[in-house]
C-alpha cells in the first residue's frame, strides 16, 4: 500500500527546512556579532577547554606583569632619590673643598655648617621618599619612614626583602638598602654618610685648626668613600631593574604568543563568516519565497 502524502505533511517539511535555514542564519549571525567561533563548548569541546587553558595562562601571566610593573615603578623612585642624594653629596664635597682652603673665618665656616645640616635634612627627606604610600628604602616595614627629621639619624627600617614575582618560581627584590650607605648617624658611630656628614658639621662649626685639617683630609676621604658606596648601590639598583626590563618584555612575549593562539582557536574568519551569511540569508529569503507559494491556506483547511 503507497503512503498518500498530505498537505500536511507537506506544509510540516516546508517549515522545518524554513527553521532549519533561520537557525544557521542566526548562528552566522551570532558569530558576526561576537568575532567568535566557538558561542557554546558543544560546538568545540576540545577547543573550548583549549580556550580555558589559554585565558588562564594569560591571566596568569597578567599577574606577573603587573608586578613587574610595580616592581619597575619602585627600583625608578629609588633610582631617582639616590640620584638627588648623589647631587646634594657633590654641593657637600664643594663646600668641605671651600671651607679647608684656609681662608675662610670661623664665621664662614658657621655659615656653611648650616648649609650642610640643611642638606643632610634634604638627604633624608630623599630617603623617605615613597611610591603608592609606601616608603621604598624601610624594607618590608613600608608603613615606616626609614628616618626621622631633626637630629636623630638612626635607621627605623629593616633589611628584609621586599620580592616581586617575575614568573613561575621567580622572584626579583627590588629593595634597595640605602641604609647600608647612610648608616644610623654618630650615635651608631659606623663610618656611614649620615655620621660623616655630622662629623663635617660639627668641624665646620668648631672651626679649629684641627678640625680645619680634618675637613681636608679624613672628612673628605670619608665624604669619597661613602659617595663612592651610593654609586655602587644604585648600579645595583639599575641592574635590578634591567632584570625587570628583561622579565616584562619576557611576559610580553609570552602574552602575544598566548593570545595569537586563543584567537586562532576561538576567534571566527570574518570574511568567510561574512559570506556565509550573505549566501544564507539569500537561502532563507528563497525558502520563505517558495515556502509562501507551498503553503497556502484555503477555506477548505479551516473547515477540516
Amino acid at each position: 500500500m503507497t503512503d498518500r502524502i498530505t498537505s500536511e505533511m507537506v506544509r510540516a517539511s516546508t517549515l522545518n527546512d524554513i527553521n532549519s535555514s533561520l537557525q544557521t542564519l542566526q548562528r552566522s549571525a551570532v558569530e558576526l556579532s561576537s568575532g567568535k567561533r566557538i558561542i557554546e563548548p558543544s560546538d568545540d569541546p576540545y577547543g573550548a577547554s583549549h580556550i580555558i587553558d589559554l585565558t588562564s595562562q594569560i591571566e596568569g601571566l597578567s599577574s606577573y606583569s603587573a608586578a613587574i610593573a610595580n616592581g619597575s615603578a619602585w627600583t625608578g623612585a629609588a633610582s631617582g632619590a639616590m640620584s638627588n642624594i648623589h647631587t646634594i653629596l657633590q654641593r657637600v664635597r664643594e663646600l668641605v673643598l671651600q671651607a679647608s682652603n684656609g681662608t675662610l673665618n670661623s664665621g664662614d665656616l658657621g655659615s656653611i655648617a648650616g648649609q650642610v645640616t640643611g642638606l643632610i635634612e634634604s638627604i633624608k627627606q630623599d630617603a623617605n621618599t615613597q611610591y603608592a604610600g609606601q616608603y621604598i628604602f624601610s624594607g618590608t616595614l613600608t608603613t615606616t619612614a626609614p628616618y626621622k627629621p631633626g637630629a636623630e639619624d638612626a635607621f627605623q627600617g629593616d633589611t628584609e626583602p621586599v620580592n616581586r614575582p617575575i614568573g613561575p618560581g621567580a622572584v626579583v627584590n627590588v629593595a634597595t638598602e640605602l641604609s647600608s650607605v647612610l648608616g644610623s648617624g654618630q650615635g651608631a658611630a659606623d663610618g656611614k654618610l649620615l655620621d660623616v656628614l655630622r662629623t663635617i658639621a660639627g668641624h665646620l662649626g668648631e672651626a679649629t685648626p684641627a678640625a680645619r685639617e680634618a675637613l681636608a683630609t679624613t672628612d673628605l676621604a670619608n665624604l669619597d668613600t661613602n659617595m663612592e658606596a651610593l654609586t655602587n648601590l644604585e648600579a645595583r639598583t639599575g641592574a635590578t631593574t634591567n632584570q625587570l626590563t628583561a622579565a616584562a618584555s619576557r611576559i610580553e612575549g609570552l602574552q602575544d604568543a598566548l593570545t595569537k593562539s586563543l584567537s586562532a582557536t576561538q576567534d571566527a574568519n570574518i570574511a568567510e563568516v561574512s559570506l556565509a551569511y550573505s549566501s544564507e540569508q539569500a537561502a532563507y529569503s528563497a525558502a520563505l519565497h517558495a515556502g509562501a507559494n507551498i503553503i497556502q491556506e484555503s477555506l477548505l483547511d479551516f473547515l477540516k
